[in-house]
């Protein structure tokens, strides 16, 4: 059997597309290896893609501009080289199909006029003087608050409880923070769209479902005849049950499909503020643990595993990013609003130890990582993790919700945990947009 370990919980190896993968150094190109079954596979509820649709990339990137971004942020900076290969002038990708098994991008020379790629989001630069209306008049901002919450945070794992009466719920605390957030962002004159609004599923999907999809995932793994619930199943053991492989592919995998097919097609945004919160492992659901931990990183797209590239889907996706340099908007951006929240929370920078995660530019919050929604979002995403909800003082604050000026939480007058973070957010967009476009 095949397990990744992931947020102190372990994770069948068919989930690798949404996370990121192993550590490696970017080798000069290699024979491109043309196995088709090997690069012919998909991600759970992925597409096959459309090659063609790269052709609109011929002549947009030159080389040195390609190689720049694969080394300095969607590689995960050392080991394995790539599945696909750099020659002199193009890009050379393996399809997954055997009738036609690689894919041609050719790149710009340096006499070609540089022609950029249409694409549905504005930068900075690129938005309506403001001649004297609010700094973010034009914007368009998408808020996508984390999980679901309400009846589903319970499944989700996202429902945090040390006492009798009481529970904060990451989905209920990422939409209050949306809501909150959006009317700060609407007085700058930013329009703004909820990708979630409610405490229900975007998607039309439920666990039920997915059975099907879920025993031959697991029968893949060798687990040939694996107990359909998880009732009365300690620990890890429940990933091995039908029950737990349904209930990730409905609210991990279809949610956020459904939310990028909102993203990308009705809502058309500039940017995306994915809004989560943090926590450490907590232990059993029934007696979890205090963590002393609390801290704040922000994520980026990138990082991709040479394993990961080898499924059609992820390839495709994020080559897509790469040729609309969606990095050259986020990492500055992302950057800017990681500057405000550290201002605002006073929280130290999360350090990744693990591999699935890179430094992105100089901002020590800021790393890239190859998640799902920052993958399938087909715009500049700021992913945003503050807080340890699971630490205690910000569990207190936490379950004291949203307030203005100070209250007395663990025994000191206190700040809304909402509040900074929504005051963060703000001030690292003001910063960046007060820099970046035109007035």
């Amino acid at each position: 059997m095949s397990f990744l370990f992931k947020n102190g919980r372990f994770w069948l190896a068919a989930f690798l597309g949404s996370a990121g993968g192993l550590s490696a150094q970017v080798a000069e190109p290699q024979v491109l290896p043309l196995d088709p079954v090997r690069f012919a596979k998909v991600t759970p509820l992925g597409k096959v893609p459309d090659w063609e649709d790269l052709k609109r990339y011929a002549h947009t990137l030159t080389r040195e501009e390609f190689e720049s971004a694969w080394k300095e942020v969607y590689s995960p900076g050392k080991g394995l080289p790539p599945p696909f290969e750099v020659t002199a002038d193009a890009l050379l990708v393996p399809t997954g199909d055997p009738s036609d098994p690689v894919y041609k991008v050719p790149f710009r020379n340096s006499s070609e006029q540089a022609s950029p790629p249409a694409v549905s989001w504005r930068r900075a630069a690129e938005l309506p003087r403001l001649r004297d209306r609010p700094l973010l008049s034009d914007l368009h901002i998408a808020l996508d608050p984390g999980h679901i919450g309400g009846g589903w945070g319970q499944m989700e794992e996202r429902f945090l409880s040390f006492q009798a009466g009481e529970a904060i719920q990451e989905g209920d605390l990422s939409l209050l923070t949306a809501r909150v957030l959006s009317e700060r962002l609407q007085a700058l004159g930013a329009r703004v769209s909820l990708v979630r609004d409610r405490a229900e599923p975007v998607t039309e999907q439920r666990p039920a479902d997915f059975e099907k999809l879920a025993l031959a995932t697991l029968q893949e793994h060798g687990i040939l005849n694996p107990l359909p619930t998880y009732q009365g199943v300690e620990g890890d053991a429940k990933i091995l049950t039908v029950q737990w492989q349904t209930e990730k592919l409905f609210y991990r995998v279809s949610e956020i499909h459904a939310r990028a097919s909102k993203v990308n097609l009705k809502i058309e945004p500039d940017l995306v503020l994915c809004l989560h919160l943090n926590a450490e492992s907590w232990g059993p659901s029934t007696a979890p643990q205090f963590s002393p931990q609390n801290h704040l990183h922000v994520l980026v797209n990138g990082c991709y595993a040479p394993v990961e590239l080898e499924q059609q889907d992820v390839r495709f996706e994020m080559l897509t990013r790469l040729f609309d340099r969606i990095h050259e908007e986020e990492i500055p951006l992302a950057s800017a609003v990681a500057d405000g929240m550290a201002r605002s929370t006073g929280l130290p920078a999360y350090v990744y130890t693990t591999p699935n995660a890179r430094k992105a530019g100089t901002n020590p919050y800021v790393y890239a990582r190859n998640l799902l929604a920052n993958r399938l979002y087909q715009c500049p995403v700021v992913y945003l993790e503050p807080f340890v909800m699971n630490h205690e003082e910000t569990y207190r604050r936490l379950l004291a919700g949203h307030y203005i000026g100070r209250t007395l939480v663990g025994g000191r007058l206190q700040s809304s945990a909402i509040e900074d973070y929504v005051r963060g957010v703000v001030q690292g967009l003001v910063s960046y947009y007060q820099t970046q476009r035109r007035s």
